[in-house]
Protein backbone atom coordinates (compact mmCIF):
# COMPACT_ATOMS: atom_id res chain seq x y z
CA UNK A 1 0.00 0.00 0.00
CA UNK A 2 1.17 3.12 -1.00
CA UNK A 3 0.67 5.97 1.61
CA UNK A 4 1.35 10.28 0.51
CA UNK A 5 1.38 13.37 2.65
CA UNK A 6 -0.09 16.19 1.21
CA UNK A 7 -0.78 19.78 2.32
CA UNK A 8 -4.65 19.63 1.48
CA UNK A 9 -7.42 21.91 2.03
CA UNK A 10 -10.71 20.21 2.53
CA UNK A 11 -12.00 21.40 -0.84
CA UNK A 12 -8.61 20.28 -2.62
CA UNK A 13 -9.32 16.90 -0.88
CA UNK A 14 -12.71 16.91 -2.17
CA UNK A 15 -11.13 17.61 -5.89
CA UNK A 16 -8.73 14.35 -5.61
CA UNK A 17 -9.12 11.75 -7.87
CA UNK A 18 -10.20 8.77 -5.51
CA UNK A 19 -12.99 6.22 -4.18
CA UNK A 20 -13.50 7.40 -0.85
CA UNK A 21 -12.82 10.39 1.12
CA UNK A 22 -12.82 10.11 4.93
CA UNK A 23 -13.24 13.82 6.84
CA UNK A 24 -12.36 13.95 10.28
CA UNK A 25 -13.88 16.15 12.31
CA UNK A 26 -12.80 17.23 15.70
CA UNK A 27 -14.68 19.06 18.76
CA UNK A 28 -12.70 21.70 18.66
CA UNK A 29 -12.07 23.99 15.57
CA UNK A 30 -13.50 23.44 12.08
CA UNK A 31 -12.73 20.39 10.43
CA UNK A 32 -13.09 21.97 7.00
CA UNK A 33 -12.20 25.18 5.49
CA UNK A 34 -13.62 27.99 7.62
CA UNK A 35 -12.60 30.89 4.78
CA UNK A 36 -14.01 29.11 1.99
CA UNK A 37 -17.71 27.39 1.20
CA UNK A 38 -16.50 24.48 -0.52
CA UNK A 39 -19.05 21.70 -1.23
CA UNK A 40 -17.99 19.25 1.31
CA UNK A 41 -17.19 21.50 4.33
CA UNK A 42 -20.83 23.12 3.91
CA UNK A 43 -22.16 19.36 3.78
CA UNK A 44 -20.33 18.47 6.95
CA UNK A 45 -21.47 21.97 8.73
CA UNK A 46 -25.04 21.27 7.92
CA UNK A 47 -25.09 18.00 8.76
CA UNK A 48 -23.71 18.91 12.52
CA UNK A 49 -26.19 22.06 12.60
CA UNK A 50 -29.11 19.76 11.76
CA UNK A 51 -28.12 17.37 14.62
CA UNK A 52 -27.48 14.06 11.84
CA UNK A 53 -24.10 13.70 13.27
CA UNK A 54 -23.49 13.08 17.30
CA UNK A 55 -20.60 14.38 18.82
CA UNK A 56 -19.10 11.12 20.19
CA UNK A 57 -16.08 10.06 18.91
CA UNK A 58 -16.35 7.41 16.32
CA UNK A 59 -19.94 8.64 14.81
CA UNK A 60 -20.03 8.77 11.39
CA UNK A 61 -22.69 9.79 8.51
CA UNK A 62 -22.06 8.93 4.85
CA UNK A 63 -22.92 10.29 1.71
CA UNK A 64 -22.75 8.50 -2.07
CA UNK A 65 -22.10 10.77 -5.17
CA UNK A 66 -22.44 14.33 -3.10
CA UNK A 67 -22.67 17.36 -5.65
CA UNK A 68 -19.15 18.90 -6.14
CA UNK A 69 -17.12 15.96 -4.58
CA UNK A 70 -14.67 14.07 -6.89
CA UNK A 71 -14.38 10.60 -4.86
CA UNK A 72 -17.53 8.49 -5.27
CA UNK A 73 -17.75 7.82 -1.60
CA UNK A 74 -18.07 10.50 1.52
CA UNK A 75 -17.75 9.92 5.14
CA UNK A 76 -17.68 12.38 7.77
CA UNK A 77 -16.42 11.05 11.09
CA UNK A 78 -16.30 12.86 14.52
CA UNK A 79 -12.69 12.57 16.09
CA UNK A 80 -13.36 13.89 19.73
CA UNK A 81 -10.60 15.99 20.81
CA UNK A 82 -8.25 14.97 17.99
CA UNK A 83 -6.14 12.80 20.25
CA UNK A 84 -3.90 9.51 18.62
CA UNK A 85 -6.57 7.20 20.76
CA UNK A 86 -9.92 8.99 19.19
CA UNK A 87 -8.54 9.61 15.78
CA UNK A 88 -7.51 6.02 15.53
CA UNK A 89 -11.03 4.94 16.73
CA UNK A 90 -12.41 7.21 14.46
CA UNK A 91 -10.55 5.88 11.25
CA UNK A 92 -11.42 2.43 12.41
CA UNK A 93 -15.16 3.53 12.20
CA UNK A 94 -14.86 5.16 9.07
CA UNK A 95 -13.81 1.73 7.68
CA UNK A 96 -16.54 0.15 8.95
CA UNK A 97 -18.90 2.67 6.84
CA UNK A 98 -17.37 1.74 3.87
CA UNK A 99 -17.81 -2.20 4.19
CA UNK A 100 -20.16 -3.64 1.83
CA UNK A 101 -19.93 -1.41 -0.87
CA UNK A 102 -17.52 -1.55 -3.79
CA UNK A 103 -13.71 -1.96 -3.19
CA UNK A 104 -11.67 1.20 -2.29
CA UNK A 105 -8.42 1.28 -3.76
CA UNK A 106 -7.63 4.99 -3.45
CA UNK A 107 -8.92 6.80 -0.49
CA UNK A 108 -8.04 10.56 0.52
CA UNK A 109 -7.74 10.82 4.14
CA UNK A 110 -8.58 14.28 5.13
CA UNK A 111 -7.36 15.39 8.73
CA UNK A 112 -6.61 19.21 8.63
CA UNK A 113 -5.00 20.60 11.24
CA UNK A 114 -5.16 18.08 13.30
CA UNK A 115 -1.50 16.92 15.94
CA UNK A 116 1.65 15.13 14.39
CA UNK A 117 1.18 12.23 16.77
CA UNK A 118 -2.86 11.88 15.30
CA UNK A 119 -1.74 11.63 11.91
CA UNK A 120 0.32 8.91 13.21
CA UNK A 121 -2.48 6.93 14.61
CA UNK A 122 -4.17 7.64 11.34
CA UNK A 123 -1.85 5.79 9.32
CA UNK A 124 -0.89 3.21 11.72
CA UNK A 125 -5.49 2.70 11.86
CA UNK A 126 -5.53 2.28 8.00
CA UNK A 127 -3.15 -0.26 7.79
CA UNK A 128 -4.63 -2.21 11.09
CA UNK A 129 -8.12 -2.17 9.32
CA UNK A 130 -6.96 -2.67 5.40
CA UNK A 131 -4.94 -5.32 6.06
CA UNK A 132 -5.47 -9.19 4.99
CA UNK A 133 -3.52 -12.02 5.44
CA UNK A 134 -3.51 -14.21 1.89
CA UNK A 135 -0.36 -16.02 1.59
CA UNK A 136 -2.16 -19.31 2.38
CA UNK A 137 -5.66 -18.88 1.06
CA UNK A 138 -6.16 -21.38 -2.40
CA UNK A 139 -8.34 -18.04 -3.82
CA UNK A 140 -6.53 -15.52 -1.53
CA UNK A 141 -8.44 -11.80 -1.52
CA UNK A 142 -5.94 -9.51 -1.35
CA UNK A 143 -5.93 -5.62 0.21
CA UNK A 144 -8.22 -3.92 -2.40
CA UNK A 145 -6.58 -0.47 -0.70
CA UNK A 146 -3.59 -0.09 -3.23
CA UNK A 147 -2.98 4.11 -2.18
CA UNK A 148 -4.08 6.63 0.26
CA UNK A 149 -3.46 10.51 0.36
CA UNK A 150 -3.11 11.86 3.72
CA UNK A 151 -4.31 15.36 3.92
CA UNK A 152 -2.73 17.55 6.28
CA UNK A 153 -3.02 21.57 6.85
CA UNK A 154 0.89 21.81 6.72
CA UNK A 155 2.75 18.78 5.40
CA UNK A 156 6.22 20.36 6.10
CA UNK A 157 4.95 19.80 10.41
CA UNK A 158 4.18 16.26 10.65
CA UNK A 159 6.13 15.21 7.62
CA UNK A 160 8.57 13.20 10.23
CA UNK A 161 6.20 11.76 12.16
CA UNK A 162 4.24 10.43 8.95
CA UNK A 163 7.63 9.31 8.04
CA UNK A 164 7.66 7.16 11.27
CA UNK A 165 4.31 6.03 10.79
CA UNK A 166 5.19 4.83 7.60
CA UNK A 167 8.09 2.61 8.17
CA UNK A 168 6.16 1.51 11.60
CA UNK A 169 3.33 -0.38 9.04
CA UNK A 170 5.82 -1.97 7.02
CA UNK A 171 7.22 -3.45 9.95
CA UNK A 172 3.98 -4.04 11.59
CA UNK A 173 2.62 -6.19 8.69
CA UNK A 174 5.83 -8.16 7.98
CA UNK A 175 5.42 -9.30 12.13
CA UNK A 176 2.21 -9.50 11.38
CA UNK A 177 2.82 -12.04 7.95
CA UNK A 178 5.59 -14.09 9.44
CA UNK A 179 3.68 -14.69 12.76
CA UNK A 180 0.34 -15.87 10.74
CA UNK A 181 2.01 -17.72 8.52
CA UNK A 182 0.78 -21.85 9.46
CA UNK A 183 4.35 -23.54 11.09
CA UNK A 184 4.60 -25.61 7.90
CA UNK A 185 4.90 -22.33 6.09
CA UNK A 186 7.18 -20.67 9.03
CA UNK A 187 9.53 -22.89 9.84
CA UNK A 188 13.17 -21.95 11.40
CA UNK A 189 14.90 -22.34 7.82
CA UNK A 190 12.02 -20.21 6.44
CA UNK A 191 12.44 -17.34 9.15
CA UNK A 192 16.31 -17.55 8.17
CA UNK A 193 15.21 -16.75 4.79
CA UNK A 194 13.24 -13.86 6.00
CA UNK A 195 15.45 -12.61 7.21
CA UNK A 196 17.98 -12.94 4.78
CA UNK A 197 15.21 -11.15 2.29
CA UNK A 198 16.63 -7.66 4.77
CA UNK A 199 19.96 -7.51 3.64
CA UNK A 200 21.25 -4.41 2.15
CA UNK A 201 19.81 -1.26 2.81
CA UNK A 202 22.01 -1.31 5.88
CA UNK A 203 21.32 -4.27 7.51
CA UNK A 204 23.57 -7.49 6.99
CA UNK A 205 22.47 -10.97 7.94
CA UNK A 206 24.69 -14.19 9.34
CA UNK A 207 22.41 -17.82 9.93
CA UNK A 208 23.98 -20.48 12.54
CA UNK A 209 22.62 -23.95 12.18
CA UNK A 210 23.05 -26.99 14.25
CA UNK A 211 26.95 -27.14 13.87
CA UNK A 212 27.69 -23.70 14.42
CA UNK A 213 25.54 -23.48 17.32
CA UNK A 214 27.12 -26.46 19.15
CA UNK A 215 30.22 -25.46 18.72
CA UNK A 216 29.78 -22.38 20.21
CA UNK A 217 27.95 -24.25 23.36
CA UNK A 218 24.75 -23.01 23.39
CA UNK A 219 23.47 -26.46 25.01
CA UNK A 220 19.70 -25.14 26.27
CA UNK A 221 19.04 -24.06 22.92
CA UNK A 222 19.91 -27.51 21.29
CA UNK A 223 17.90 -28.83 23.88
CA UNK A 224 14.88 -27.32 23.26
CA UNK A 225 15.20 -27.99 19.40
CA UNK A 226 16.87 -31.61 19.88
CA UNK A 227 12.80 -32.99 19.51
CA UNK A 228 12.34 -31.55 15.68
CA UNK A 229 12.97 -32.92 12.68
CA UNK A 230 12.99 -29.31 11.54
CA UNK A 231 16.60 -27.58 11.89
CA UNK A 232 17.70 -24.90 14.07
CA UNK A 233 18.09 -21.29 13.11
CA UNK A 234 19.95 -18.88 15.13
CA UNK A 235 19.93 -15.81 13.10
CA UNK A 236 21.92 -12.59 13.86
CA UNK A 237 21.03 -9.16 11.68
CA UNK A 238 23.00 -6.20 12.03
CA UNK A 239 21.63 -2.62 11.31
CA UNK A 240 24.73 -0.32 11.29
CA UNK A 241 23.47 3.24 11.41
CA UNK A 242 26.47 4.63 13.67
CA UNK A 243 30.41 4.38 13.37
CA UNK A 244 31.66 0.17 14.13
CA UNK A 245 33.19 1.62 17.32
CA UNK A 246 29.48 2.50 18.61
CA UNK A 247 27.78 0.11 21.05
CA UNK A 248 24.67 -1.10 19.59
CA UNK A 249 21.14 -1.91 20.66
CA UNK A 250 20.57 -5.50 21.07
CA UNK A 251 17.16 -7.22 20.49
CA UNK A 252 16.07 -10.82 20.97
CA UNK A 253 13.56 -12.16 19.82
CA UNK A 254 12.17 -15.94 20.74
CA UNK A 255 11.63 -17.77 17.64
CA UNK A 256 10.04 -20.78 18.52
CA UNK A 257 8.33 -21.67 15.40
CA UNK A 258 5.73 -24.21 17.19
CA UNK A 259 5.06 -25.11 20.79
CA UNK A 260 3.89 -28.35 21.29
CA UNK A 261 4.93 -28.38 24.82
CA UNK A 262 7.48 -30.70 24.10
CA UNK A 263 7.01 -34.09 26.41
CA UNK A 264 5.20 -31.89 29.07
CA UNK A 265 2.50 -31.29 26.10
CA UNK A 266 0.05 -29.05 25.94
CA UNK A 267 -3.87 -29.35 25.90
CA UNK A 268 -5.32 -29.80 22.12
CA UNK A 269 -7.52 -26.91 22.79
CA UNK A 270 -6.19 -24.09 21.16
CA UNK A 271 -2.75 -25.79 20.56
CA UNK A 272 -2.89 -24.17 16.55
CA UNK A 273 -2.26 -20.51 18.02
CA UNK A 274 1.00 -22.32 19.18
CA UNK A 275 1.95 -20.94 15.21
CA UNK A 276 2.30 -17.41 17.35
CA UNK A 277 4.98 -18.34 19.64
CA UNK A 278 7.25 -16.82 17.32
CA UNK A 279 5.91 -13.39 18.27
CA UNK A 280 8.71 -11.76 19.54
CA UNK A 281 11.31 -12.88 16.46
CA UNK A 282 8.55 -11.55 14.10
CA UNK A 283 8.75 -8.14 15.88
CA UNK A 284 12.54 -8.22 15.26
CA UNK A 285 12.20 -8.92 12.06
CA UNK A 286 9.66 -5.87 12.01
CA UNK A 287 11.63 -3.65 13.49
CA UNK A 288 14.36 -4.20 10.96
CA UNK A 289 12.51 -3.20 8.51
CA UNK A 290 11.53 -0.31 9.81
CA UNK A 291 15.08 0.35 10.03
CA UNK A 292 15.70 0.19 6.59
CA UNK A 293 13.45 2.37 5.95
CA UNK A 294 13.86 5.43 8.79
CA UNK A 295 18.07 4.94 8.86
CA UNK A 296 18.17 6.23 12.29
CA UNK A 297 21.97 6.91 13.60
CA UNK A 298 22.24 4.29 15.71
CA UNK A 299 23.92 0.58 15.44
CA UNK A 300 21.15 -2.53 16.39
CA UNK A 301 21.51 -6.09 16.72
CA UNK A 302 19.14 -8.39 16.51
CA UNK A 303 19.31 -12.05 17.53
CA UNK A 304 16.51 -15.01 16.69
CA UNK A 305 16.83 -18.42 18.32
CA UNK A 306 14.69 -20.24 16.10
CA UNK A 307 13.46 -23.50 16.38
CA UNK A 308 10.48 -25.94 16.86
CA UNK A 309 9.33 -27.61 20.19
CA UNK A 310 8.34 -31.14 19.96
CA UNK A 311 7.84 -34.27 21.78
CA UNK A 312 9.91 -36.42 19.74
CA UNK A 313 11.82 -39.72 20.54
CA UNK A 314 14.74 -37.48 20.95
CA UNK A 315 13.28 -34.39 22.71
CA UNK A 316 14.56 -33.18 26.12
CA UNK A 317 12.70 -34.97 29.37
CA UNK A 318 11.55 -33.40 32.71
CA UNK A 319 14.65 -33.62 34.36
CA UNK A 320 17.20 -33.29 32.03
CA UNK A 321 20.30 -31.37 33.37
CA UNK A 322 21.84 -28.85 30.40
CA UNK A 323 24.60 -26.74 30.10
CA UNK A 324 23.91 -23.32 28.83
CA UNK A 325 26.51 -21.02 27.39
CA UNK A 326 26.73 -19.26 30.14
CA UNK A 327 28.12 -21.91 31.65
CA UNK A 328 25.48 -22.36 34.15
CA UNK A 329 23.56 -25.55 34.36
CA UNK A 330 19.57 -26.12 33.97
CA UNK A 331 17.38 -28.30 35.21
CA UNK A 332 14.85 -28.87 32.71
CA UNK A 333 11.61 -29.60 35.37
CA UNK A 334 8.87 -28.31 32.11
CA UNK A 335 9.82 -28.76 28.76
CA UNK A 336 7.26 -26.58 28.12
CA UNK A 337 9.23 -23.68 29.89
CA UNK A 338 11.56 -23.69 26.45
CA UNK A 339 11.32 -20.27 25.27
CA UNK A 340 13.58 -18.94 28.72
CA UNK A 341 16.02 -21.68 27.60
CA UNK A 342 16.34 -20.61 24.02
CA UNK A 343 16.17 -16.78 25.06
CA UNK A 344 19.31 -17.26 28.55
CA UNK A 345 21.61 -18.66 25.08
CA UNK A 346 20.60 -16.05 23.00
CA UNK A 347 21.47 -13.32 25.89
CA UNK A 348 24.77 -14.84 26.48
CA UNK A 349 25.80 -14.77 23.35
CA UNK A 350 24.76 -10.88 23.19
CA UNK A 351 27.06 -9.97 25.43
CA UNK A 352 29.80 -10.36 22.62
CA UNK A 353 28.41 -7.08 21.11
CA UNK A 354 29.30 -5.03 24.42
CA UNK A 355 25.97 -3.18 23.99
CA UNK A 356 24.72 -0.37 25.02
CA UNK A 357 21.41 -2.61 25.84
CA UNK A 358 19.81 -5.48 25.24
CA UNK A 359 16.08 -6.19 25.24
CA UNK A 360 14.35 -9.71 24.77
CA UNK A 361 10.90 -10.09 23.27
CA UNK A 362 9.53 -13.20 23.96
CA UNK A 363 5.60 -14.50 24.24
CA UNK A 364 6.52 -16.02 27.40
CA UNK A 365 4.01 -16.98 29.85
CA UNK A 366 0.10 -17.65 30.33
CA UNK A 367 1.43 -15.56 33.42
CA UNK A 368 1.11 -12.48 32.08
CA UNK A 369 -1.87 -12.84 30.50
CA UNK A 370 -3.51 -13.03 33.77
CA UNK A 371 -1.60 -10.81 35.22
CA UNK A 372 -2.15 -8.26 32.03
CA UNK A 373 -4.63 -9.44 29.55
CA UNK A 374 -4.09 -8.44 26.11
CA UNK A 375 -3.88 -4.27 26.33
CA UNK A 376 -0.99 -4.41 27.91
CA UNK A 377 3.00 -6.33 27.42
CA UNK A 378 4.89 -6.54 30.61
CA UNK A 379 8.02 -5.06 31.27
CA UNK A 380 11.12 -6.14 33.46
CA UNK A 381 13.83 -4.30 33.92
CA UNK A 382 17.34 -4.25 35.87
CA UNK A 383 17.87 -0.80 35.02
CA UNK A 384 15.37 1.73 35.55
CA UNK A 385 16.70 4.38 33.21
CA UNK A 386 16.36 1.83 29.63
CA UNK A 387 12.51 1.67 31.75
CA UNK A 388 11.69 4.47 31.79
CA UNK A 389 12.81 4.77 27.70
CA UNK A 390 10.77 1.92 27.13
CA UNK A 391 7.00 3.09 28.96
CA UNK A 392 7.48 6.35 27.66
CA UNK A 393 7.76 4.44 23.84
CA UNK A 394 4.87 2.11 24.47
CA UNK A 395 2.79 5.47 25.86
CA UNK A 396 3.94 7.47 22.83
CA UNK A 397 3.58 4.39 19.97
CA UNK A 398 0.30 3.63 21.86
CA UNK A 399 1.72 0.23 21.96
CA UNK A 400 1.43 0.09 26.11
CA UNK A 401 3.51 -2.19 28.43
CA UNK A 402 3.79 -2.02 32.39
CA UNK A 403 6.85 -2.84 34.63
CA UNK A 404 6.75 -5.74 36.61
CA UNK A 405 8.74 -6.49 39.91
CA UNK A 406 11.98 -8.02 39.89
CA UNK A 407 12.64 -8.69 43.69
CA UNK A 408 15.45 -10.70 44.50
CA UNK A 409 13.34 -12.97 46.43
CA UNK A 410 11.41 -14.49 43.48
CA UNK A 411 14.40 -15.87 42.58
CA UNK A 412 14.24 -18.30 45.64
CA UNK A 413 11.44 -20.55 43.20
CA UNK A 414 14.30 -21.30 41.01
CA UNK A 415 16.18 -23.52 43.05
CA UNK A 416 17.34 -26.77 42.04
CA UNK A 417 19.19 -29.64 43.93
CA UNK A 418 20.46 -31.03 40.85
CA UNK A 419 22.06 -27.88 38.49
CA UNK A 420 22.64 -23.92 39.21
CA UNK A 421 18.90 -23.28 38.39
CA UNK A 422 15.58 -24.94 37.58
CA UNK A 423 13.84 -23.45 34.35
CA UNK A 424 10.27 -23.09 36.52
CA UNK A 425 9.26 -22.13 39.78
CA UNK A 426 5.57 -22.85 40.16
CA UNK A 427 2.58 -21.56 39.18
CA UNK A 428 2.90 -18.26 41.76
CA UNK A 429 4.13 -15.27 39.92
CA UNK A 430 5.09 -17.23 36.56
CA UNK A 431 5.85 -13.87 34.08
CA UNK A 432 8.17 -12.83 37.28
CA UNK A 433 10.18 -16.20 38.05
CA UNK A 434 10.44 -16.29 34.00
CA UNK A 435 11.98 -13.14 34.15
CA UNK A 436 14.46 -13.72 37.27
CA UNK A 437 15.29 -16.80 35.12
CA UNK A 438 16.39 -14.58 32.29
CA UNK A 439 18.03 -11.92 34.49
CA UNK A 440 20.48 -14.13 35.51
CA UNK A 441 22.00 -14.36 31.84
CA UNK A 442 22.85 -10.57 31.29
CA UNK A 443 24.76 -9.84 34.83
CA UNK A 444 25.73 -6.15 34.56
CA UNK A 445 24.83 -4.83 31.03
CA UNK A 446 21.24 -2.78 30.84
CA UNK A 447 18.37 -5.14 29.98
CA UNK A 448 15.23 -5.32 30.03
CA UNK A 449 12.11 -8.20 28.88
CA UNK A 450 9.28 -8.09 26.93
CA UNK A 451 6.69 -10.39 27.98
CA UNK A 452 4.10 -10.26 25.00
CA UNK A 453 2.11 -13.19 25.31
CA UNK A 454 -0.88 -11.48 25.75
CA UNK A 455 -0.64 -8.56 23.02
CA UNK A 456 1.10 -10.55 20.03
CA UNK A 457 -2.26 -12.04 18.81
CA UNK A 458 -5.81 -12.00 19.14
CA UNK A 459 -7.89 -15.07 19.44
CA UNK A 460 -11.38 -15.66 18.59
CA UNK A 461 -13.25 -14.32 15.03
CA UNK A 462 -10.62 -11.55 14.97
CA UNK A 463 -7.78 -14.41 15.64
CA UNK A 464 -4.45 -13.01 14.27
CA UNK A 465 -1.45 -11.51 14.79
CA UNK A 466 -0.91 -8.02 16.41
CA UNK A 467 2.49 -6.98 14.93
CA UNK A 468 2.83 -5.85 18.40
CA UNK A 469 5.60 -4.56 19.77
CA UNK A 470 7.25 -3.16 16.82
CA UNK A 471 5.72 0.26 17.03
CA UNK A 472 6.69 0.06 20.73
CA UNK A 473 10.48 -0.70 19.44
CA UNK A 474 10.72 1.34 16.34
CA UNK A 475 9.77 4.40 18.73
CA UNK A 476 12.61 3.20 21.10
CA UNK A 477 15.03 3.46 18.55
CA UNK A 478 14.32 6.65 17.06
CA UNK A 479 14.14 7.88 20.92
CA UNK A 480 17.35 6.10 21.46
CA UNK A 481 18.90 7.62 18.41
CA UNK A 482 18.27 11.35 19.68
CA UNK A 483 19.58 10.58 22.68
CA UNK A 484 22.92 9.74 21.39
CA UNK A 485 22.56 13.06 19.11
CA UNK A 486 22.43 15.10 22.23
CA UNK A 487 24.62 13.40 24.82
CA UNK A 488 27.22 11.69 22.18
CA UNK A 489 27.74 7.72 21.08
CA UNK A 490 28.86 5.41 23.97
CA UNK A 491 31.45 3.37 22.64
CA UNK A 492 32.12 -0.41 23.70
CA UNK A 493 34.69 0.24 25.65
CA UNK A 494 32.20 1.64 28.28
CA UNK A 495 30.92 -2.13 28.51
CA UNK A 496 32.91 -4.85 30.07
CA UNK A 497 35.32 -6.95 28.31
CA UNK A 498 35.37 -10.00 27.14
CA UNK A 499 37.54 -11.25 29.79
CA UNK A 500 35.51 -9.84 32.22
CA UNK A 501 32.49 -11.09 31.33
CA UNK A 502 33.38 -14.99 30.74
CA UNK A 503 34.63 -14.81 34.35
CA UNK A 504 31.86 -13.14 35.81
CA UNK A 505 30.06 -16.25 34.35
Amino acid sequence: MDFQLKTLTAHEAASTEADALILLWPDAGDGGDAAQADPLTLWARQALAEGDLKAEPGQWLAAHRLPGVRPRRVVLVRCGDGSAPRVRQAVSAAFGALKGGSPVRRLVLQLGALPPLAVRSAVLAVAEASYRYTTTLSEPQPRALAAVTVGVANREGVQSTFDEAVATVRGQELAKEWANRPANHATPSDLAEAAKALQGRGIAVEVLGPKEVAKLGMGAFLAVAQGSDQPLRFIVLHYRGAAKSVAPVVLVGKGITFDTGGISLKPAADMDEMKFDMGGAASVLGTFEALAHLRPALNVVGLIPACENMPGGRAVKPGDVVRSLSGQTIEILNTDAEGRLILCDALTYAQRFQPRAVIDIATLTGACVIALGQVRSGLFANDDELARALLEAGDAAADPCWRMPLDEEYGEALKSSFADVANVGGRAAGAVTAAKFLQRFVKDVPWAHLDIAGTAWKSGKDKGATGRPVPLLVRYLLDEAARAQTQGQPDRSTRPSKRSRRAAH
